[in-house]
């Protein structure tokens, strides 16, 4: 169950994060952000009271400080899907994402049987070949490119995200769905620090396909966090974690169809070896 639950997340947060990543584009990062997290905060409230749960106060707590973490994420990942190309930033994202975890997994004893080790360590090494630069872009180009064009700032998102996956790990199934709902009042924490420490005329009105991808990405990462909230709590972190880190494929997929990013070789051996590690991984 872990295994379906921790592959859904991925496709789902693939989805949210090329949409949102789109409406980045058409628009502010903040702008984007503040119809997304509120559509998204409005359907786990429903999905909360609609499905009972007595909310417990470190339930509460956990997913509060998951939803800061993941909040600060959020922001920074999105500002890097703007300025770089997503077939790069969404990778170095997810590879720091699945590390937090799993050191943090074997820190606290999990073990997983060889063969589902072996493809949690195939997973870790296909996000990194899909993240892989174009070895012909010249030197100074590429460090330009990794100083401004977003992938040192995916990583830091990540890393939030990984912190984000550990936290919310923490709340536990005994208060139902309310520990995702105050990870989602987090991030409408942070999101509004993030604007009254920049001022509004950061801000725009989305509006039409804009304001329809905002709302898109905001209803997908909703329904991502989840199925990554079910699947932590069926199974180990550490492989919940590295399966619903696997979501670069959905945004270098979309990626490619949509804005024509090119898809080199590593990065479609990348996603063979993805593949194969989801095949281990289910089989262990």
């Amino acid at each position: 169950m872990v295994t379906l639950l921790g592959l859904c997340a991925a496709l789902a947060y693939g989805a949210a994060d090329f949409f949102g990543g789109a409406a980045s584009r058409r628009t502010s990062t903040l702008s984007a952000l503040l119809i997304s997290v509120p559509v998204g905060l409005l359907l786990l409230l429903l999905g909360a009271v609609a499905t009972g749960g007595t909310p417990t106060l470190g339930g509460l707590a956990w997913g509060l400080a998951a939803g800061t973490a993941g909040g600060a994420g959020m922001i920074t990942f999105y500002r890097a899907l703007a300025r770089g190309p997503m077939s790069v930033v969404a990778p170095v994202s997810a590879l720091s994402a699945a590390v937090v975890p799993v050191a943090v997994g074997a820190l606290r004893g999990e073990r997983l049987n060889p063969v589902a080790l072996f493809g949690v360590l195939l997973c870790l090494a296909a996000i990194a070949l899909v993240s892989m630069e174009d070895s012909k872009i010249p030197r100074e180009a590429h460090a330009g490119r990794i100083i401004t064009g977003g992938p040192v700032v995916a990583a830091f998102s990540g890393a939030t995200f990984g912190i984000f996956f550990v936290l919310l790990r923490e709340a536990g199934t005994g208060s139902g769905l309310w520990p995702l709902v105050t990870a989602r009042s987090g991030n409408v924490l942070v999101l509004t620090v993030a604007i009254l420490l920049s001022g509004r005329r950061s801000l725009a009105r989305p509006a039409g396909a804009t304001l329809a991808l905002a709302i898109g990405s905001g209803a997908l990462d909703a329904g991502a966090n989840l199925l990554y909230f079910l699947a932590t709590n069926a199974g180990l972190l550490s492989l919940a974690a590295v399966l619903a880190s696997l979501y670069p494929a959905v945004t270098v997929l979309l990626a490619r169809m949509v804005y024509y990013e090119r898809l080199r070789l590593i990065q479609r051996i990348g996603m063979g070896v993805a593949v194969a590690g989801i095949a281990l991984v289910t089989a262990g």
